[in-house]
Protein backbone atom coordinates (compact mmCIF):
# COMPACT_ATOMS: atom_id res chain seq x y z
CA UNK A 1 0.00 0.00 0.00
CA UNK A 2 2.72 2.44 0.58
CA UNK A 3 4.52 1.56 -2.04
CA UNK A 4 1.18 1.96 -4.55
CA UNK A 5 0.87 5.59 -2.36
CA UNK A 6 4.73 6.54 -3.78
CA UNK A 7 4.83 5.63 -7.23
CA UNK A 8 0.93 7.92 -7.55
CA UNK A 9 2.85 10.83 -5.58
CA UNK A 10 5.58 10.42 -7.92
CA UNK A 11 3.24 10.07 -10.73
CA UNK A 12 1.65 13.40 -9.43
CA UNK A 13 4.61 15.01 -9.19
CA UNK A 14 5.98 14.33 -12.44
CA UNK A 15 2.46 15.80 -14.17
CA UNK A 16 3.32 18.97 -12.17
CA UNK A 17 6.28 19.38 -13.25
CA UNK A 18 5.33 18.84 -17.13
CA UNK A 19 2.58 21.02 -16.13
CA UNK A 20 4.75 23.70 -15.11
CA UNK A 21 7.36 23.30 -17.67
CA UNK A 22 5.09 23.77 -20.25
CA UNK A 23 3.43 26.92 -18.73
CA UNK A 24 6.60 28.56 -18.11
CA UNK A 25 7.58 28.40 -21.41
CA UNK A 26 4.19 29.42 -22.72
CA UNK A 27 4.28 32.85 -21.37
CA UNK A 28 7.92 33.71 -22.22
CA UNK A 29 8.27 36.36 -24.69
CA UNK A 30 8.98 35.13 -28.05
CA UNK A 31 8.52 31.46 -29.87
CA UNK A 32 9.78 28.84 -32.08
CA UNK A 33 7.84 30.85 -34.86
CA UNK A 34 9.52 33.93 -34.49
CA UNK A 35 13.27 32.07 -33.92
CA UNK A 36 12.73 30.03 -37.24
CA UNK A 37 11.48 32.70 -39.89
CA UNK A 38 14.08 34.97 -37.86
CA UNK A 39 14.11 39.02 -37.67
CA UNK A 40 13.20 40.16 -41.45
CA UNK A 41 9.93 38.00 -41.22
CA UNK A 42 6.97 40.80 -41.37
CA UNK A 43 4.30 40.32 -39.06
CA UNK A 44 1.67 38.67 -41.28
CA UNK A 45 3.98 35.66 -42.25
CA UNK A 46 4.96 35.10 -38.35
CA UNK A 47 1.43 34.81 -37.14
CA UNK A 48 0.37 32.44 -40.38
CA UNK A 49 3.64 30.05 -39.42
CA UNK A 50 1.79 30.18 -35.48
CA UNK A 51 -1.37 29.61 -37.20
CA UNK A 52 0.41 25.87 -38.86
CA UNK A 53 1.86 25.24 -35.69
CA UNK A 54 -0.23 25.54 -33.03
CA UNK A 55 0.45 28.30 -31.43
CA UNK A 56 -2.38 30.47 -31.22
CA UNK A 57 -4.44 27.50 -29.59
CA UNK A 58 -5.37 27.80 -25.99
CA UNK A 59 -2.38 26.57 -23.47
CA UNK A 60 -4.40 24.10 -22.00
CA UNK A 61 -5.27 22.54 -25.71
CA UNK A 62 -1.29 22.52 -26.80
CA UNK A 63 -0.03 21.04 -23.62
CA UNK A 64 -2.64 18.14 -23.55
CA UNK A 65 -1.73 17.50 -27.56
CA UNK A 66 2.36 17.40 -25.83
CA UNK A 67 1.91 15.44 -23.00
CA UNK A 68 -0.46 13.46 -25.10
CA UNK A 69 2.63 12.96 -27.37
CA UNK A 70 5.16 12.65 -24.92
CA UNK A 71 3.18 9.39 -22.97
CA UNK A 72 3.27 7.79 -26.38
CA UNK A 73 6.77 8.79 -27.28
CA UNK A 74 6.59 11.78 -29.16
CA UNK A 75 8.60 14.25 -27.93
CA UNK A 76 7.82 17.07 -30.75
CA UNK A 77 9.65 18.12 -33.83
CA UNK A 78 13.00 20.34 -33.08
CA UNK A 79 12.37 23.56 -35.18
CA UNK A 80 16.27 24.34 -35.03
CA UNK A 81 17.10 21.32 -36.22
CA UNK A 82 14.58 19.88 -38.16
CA UNK A 83 14.37 16.72 -36.48
CA UNK A 84 12.30 14.80 -34.08
CA UNK A 85 13.20 15.52 -30.48
CA UNK A 86 13.41 11.94 -29.64
CA UNK A 87 16.16 11.36 -32.01
CA UNK A 88 18.40 14.20 -30.85
CA UNK A 89 17.96 12.57 -27.13
CA UNK A 90 19.18 9.51 -29.02
CA UNK A 91 22.45 11.29 -29.74
CA UNK A 92 22.99 13.17 -27.21
CA UNK A 93 21.48 11.19 -24.03
CA UNK A 94 23.90 8.05 -24.27
CA UNK A 95 27.10 11.35 -23.99
CA UNK A 96 25.56 12.23 -21.10
CA UNK A 97 25.04 9.40 -19.21
CA UNK A 98 28.77 7.86 -19.64
CA UNK A 99 30.02 11.09 -18.00
CA UNK A 100 27.36 10.82 -15.35
CA UNK A 101 28.25 7.47 -14.71
CA UNK A 102 32.09 8.21 -14.65
CA UNK A 103 31.71 11.04 -12.77
CA UNK A 104 30.14 8.84 -9.50
CA UNK A 105 32.07 5.87 -10.23
CA UNK A 106 35.33 8.48 -9.37
CA UNK A 107 33.57 10.21 -6.53
CA UNK A 108 32.65 6.40 -4.65
CA UNK A 109 36.37 5.43 -5.77
CA UNK A 110 38.00 8.54 -3.91
CA UNK A 111 35.71 9.23 -1.38
CA UNK A 112 35.40 5.79 0.57
CA UNK A 113 39.70 5.17 1.16
CA UNK A 114 39.67 8.99 2.27
CA UNK A 115 37.20 9.15 4.47
CA UNK A 116 38.09 5.69 6.38
CA UNK A 117 41.45 6.84 6.56
CA UNK A 118 40.33 10.73 7.83
CA UNK A 119 38.10 8.65 10.67
CA UNK A 120 41.17 6.24 11.81
CA UNK A 121 42.97 9.64 12.83
CA UNK A 122 40.91 12.34 13.71
CA UNK A 123 42.60 15.38 14.92
CA UNK A 124 46.05 14.39 12.82
CA UNK A 125 48.01 16.73 10.71
CA UNK A 126 46.55 14.86 8.10
CA UNK A 127 43.03 15.01 9.00
CA UNK A 128 43.36 18.84 8.93
CA UNK A 129 44.82 18.70 6.07
CA UNK A 130 42.26 16.56 4.65
CA UNK A 131 39.55 19.03 5.99
CA UNK A 132 41.16 22.02 4.78
CA UNK A 133 41.94 20.89 1.14
CA UNK A 134 38.07 19.58 1.34
CA UNK A 135 36.76 23.00 2.30
CA UNK A 136 38.43 24.33 -0.65
CA UNK A 137 37.04 22.05 -2.98
CA UNK A 138 33.90 22.10 -1.72
CA UNK A 139 34.01 25.67 -2.65
CA UNK A 140 34.79 25.83 -6.31
CA UNK A 141 31.69 25.76 -8.55
CA UNK A 142 31.92 22.66 -11.46
CA UNK A 143 32.28 25.30 -13.76
CA UNK A 144 35.14 26.70 -12.34
CA UNK A 145 36.81 23.23 -11.69
CA UNK A 146 36.35 22.59 -14.92
CA UNK A 147 38.41 25.50 -16.54
CA UNK A 148 40.61 24.67 -14.43
CA UNK A 149 41.01 20.94 -15.42
CA UNK A 150 40.84 22.26 -19.04
CA UNK A 151 43.54 25.10 -18.50
CA UNK A 152 45.61 22.81 -16.11
CA UNK A 153 45.67 19.17 -17.44
CA UNK A 154 44.85 19.95 -20.94
CA UNK A 155 46.73 22.87 -22.05
CA UNK A 156 49.57 22.90 -19.29
CA UNK A 157 50.65 18.76 -19.15
CA UNK A 158 48.87 17.64 -22.62
CA UNK A 159 46.90 15.35 -21.24
CA UNK A 160 43.90 16.03 -23.29
CA UNK A 161 42.86 18.46 -26.24
CA UNK A 162 39.79 20.85 -24.94
CA UNK A 163 36.96 21.02 -26.67
CA UNK A 164 38.01 17.61 -29.02
CA UNK A 165 35.44 15.62 -27.65
CA UNK A 166 34.44 12.16 -29.87
CA UNK A 167 30.89 10.91 -29.62
CA UNK A 168 30.72 7.44 -28.12
CA UNK A 169 29.41 6.50 -31.66
CA UNK A 170 32.47 7.56 -33.35
CA UNK A 171 35.08 5.97 -30.84
CA UNK A 172 33.97 4.10 -27.35
CA UNK A 173 37.44 3.85 -26.08
CA UNK A 174 38.55 7.95 -27.18
CA UNK A 175 35.08 8.87 -25.49
CA UNK A 176 35.27 7.74 -22.49
CA UNK A 177 39.65 9.03 -22.50
CA UNK A 178 37.60 12.11 -22.86
CA UNK A 179 34.96 12.27 -20.81
CA UNK A 180 37.09 11.29 -17.83
CA UNK A 181 38.47 14.93 -17.64
CA UNK A 182 34.39 16.61 -17.32
CA UNK A 183 33.77 13.51 -14.95
CA UNK A 184 36.47 14.69 -12.91
CA UNK A 185 34.97 18.28 -12.86
CA UNK A 186 31.80 17.15 -11.74
CA UNK A 187 33.32 14.69 -9.48
CA UNK A 188 35.46 16.60 -6.99
CA UNK A 189 32.96 18.97 -5.41
CA UNK A 190 30.68 16.12 -4.38
CA UNK A 191 34.07 13.87 -3.50
CA UNK A 192 34.82 16.51 -1.02
CA UNK A 193 31.16 16.41 0.43
CA UNK A 194 31.29 12.43 0.18
CA UNK A 195 34.43 12.66 2.23
CA UNK A 196 33.26 15.28 4.74
CA UNK A 197 29.78 13.31 5.32
CA UNK A 198 31.07 9.82 5.58
CA UNK A 199 34.30 10.83 7.96
CA UNK A 200 31.76 12.50 10.28
CA UNK A 201 29.34 9.36 9.94
CA UNK A 202 32.04 7.30 10.74
CA UNK A 203 32.99 9.19 14.36
CA UNK A 204 29.64 9.65 15.65
CA UNK A 205 29.54 5.80 15.02
CA UNK A 206 32.85 5.80 16.47
CA UNK A 207 31.63 7.37 20.01
CA UNK A 208 28.84 4.63 20.66
CA UNK A 209 29.27 1.89 23.38
CA UNK A 210 29.64 -1.22 20.82
CA UNK A 211 33.18 0.26 19.65
CA UNK A 212 34.37 -0.15 23.05
CA UNK A 213 32.74 -3.70 23.42
CA UNK A 214 35.10 -4.48 19.62
CA UNK A 215 38.25 -2.93 21.45
CA UNK A 216 37.90 -4.77 24.59
CA UNK A 217 37.81 -8.17 22.39
CA UNK A 218 40.94 -7.03 20.90
CA UNK A 219 39.90 -5.80 17.45
CA UNK A 220 42.25 -3.10 15.59
CA UNK A 221 41.33 0.31 14.74
CA UNK A 222 41.06 -0.75 11.31
CA UNK A 223 39.20 -3.46 11.86
CA UNK A 224 36.95 -2.18 13.96
CA UNK A 225 36.50 0.73 10.67
CA UNK A 226 35.88 -2.13 8.39
CA UNK A 227 33.52 -4.46 9.86
CA UNK A 228 32.08 -2.29 12.26
CA UNK A 229 32.16 1.37 11.73
CA UNK A 230 31.45 1.08 8.05
CA UNK A 231 28.29 -1.07 7.63
CA UNK A 232 26.78 0.98 10.14
CA UNK A 233 27.59 4.60 8.59
CA UNK A 234 26.89 3.24 5.37
CA UNK A 235 22.94 3.37 5.12
CA UNK A 236 23.32 7.07 5.64
CA UNK A 237 26.21 7.49 3.55
CA UNK A 238 24.04 5.45 0.22
CA UNK A 239 21.36 8.19 1.32
CA UNK A 240 23.43 11.08 0.54
CA UNK A 241 25.15 9.81 -2.70
CA UNK A 242 21.27 9.76 -4.18
CA UNK A 243 21.48 13.19 -3.87
CA UNK A 244 24.60 13.33 -5.57
CA UNK A 245 23.58 11.39 -8.12
CA UNK A 246 20.87 14.08 -8.75
CA UNK A 247 22.89 16.71 -8.21
CA UNK A 248 25.17 15.30 -11.32
CA UNK A 249 22.51 15.29 -13.41
CA UNK A 250 21.94 18.61 -13.00
CA UNK A 251 25.86 19.63 -13.22
CA UNK A 252 26.25 18.01 -15.85
CA UNK A 253 24.63 20.29 -18.13
CA UNK A 254 27.66 23.02 -17.49
CA UNK A 255 30.50 21.16 -17.76
CA UNK A 256 28.85 20.01 -20.98
CA UNK A 257 29.29 23.86 -22.29
CA UNK A 258 33.11 23.81 -21.19
CA UNK A 259 34.14 21.01 -22.48
CA UNK A 260 31.95 21.11 -25.25
CA UNK A 261 30.87 17.28 -25.21
CA UNK A 262 27.66 16.92 -26.83
CA UNK A 263 25.19 16.42 -24.36
CA UNK A 264 21.72 17.16 -23.45
CA UNK A 265 23.23 19.69 -21.26
CA UNK A 266 24.82 21.53 -24.29
CA UNK A 267 21.30 20.73 -26.57
CA UNK A 268 19.78 22.84 -23.96
CA UNK A 269 21.46 25.79 -23.98
CA UNK A 270 21.54 25.70 -27.49
CA UNK A 271 18.13 25.09 -27.71
CA UNK A 272 17.47 27.64 -25.35
CA UNK A 273 19.50 30.31 -27.61
CA UNK A 274 17.09 29.27 -29.93
CA UNK A 275 13.68 29.29 -28.29
CA UNK A 276 13.67 25.94 -29.37
CA UNK A 277 10.86 24.78 -26.83
CA UNK A 278 9.92 21.82 -27.68
CA UNK A 279 13.71 20.33 -26.71
CA UNK A 280 14.18 22.93 -24.30
CA UNK A 281 10.84 21.03 -21.85
CA UNK A 282 11.77 17.06 -23.32
CA UNK A 283 14.81 17.66 -21.78
CA UNK A 284 13.94 19.43 -18.60
CA UNK A 285 10.93 17.00 -18.57
CA UNK A 286 14.15 14.21 -18.30
CA UNK A 287 16.03 16.32 -15.77
CA UNK A 288 12.96 16.27 -13.21
CA UNK A 289 12.11 12.68 -14.01
CA UNK A 290 15.32 11.87 -13.03
CA UNK A 291 15.63 13.73 -9.52
CA UNK A 292 11.77 12.79 -8.53
CA UNK A 293 12.50 9.19 -9.59
CA UNK A 294 15.80 9.51 -7.39
CA UNK A 295 14.32 11.00 -4.54
CA UNK A 296 11.63 8.35 -4.15
CA UNK A 297 13.97 5.60 -4.16
CA UNK A 298 16.08 7.12 -1.51
CA UNK A 299 13.08 8.13 0.52
CA UNK A 300 11.98 4.41 0.19
CA UNK A 301 15.46 3.03 1.35
CA UNK A 302 15.16 5.49 4.65
CA UNK A 303 11.65 4.19 5.44
CA UNK A 304 13.16 0.90 5.47
CA UNK A 305 15.91 1.30 7.07
CA UNK A 306 13.99 3.35 10.20
CA UNK A 307 12.01 0.08 10.29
Amino acid sequence: MRAVKKIVSMFAAVVALSFITFLAFSVLPGDAAEAKLGTNATPEQIEALREEMGLNDNVLVRYGRWIGGVCTGDLGKSERYGRPVSELFSVTLPNTLILAGMAFVIIVVLSFPFGLLYARYPGSIGDRAGVFVNQTFMAIPAFFMGILISVILGLGLNLFVPGAFVSYDEDLSRCAAYLFFPALAVALPKVSMTIRFLRSALLTEKRKEYVRTARSKGLGEWEILRKHLLPNALAATVTFLGVVVSEIVAGSIVIEQVFGVNGLGRLLVNSVANRDYNVVQAIVLYIGIVVIVLNGVIEAFIQKEEE
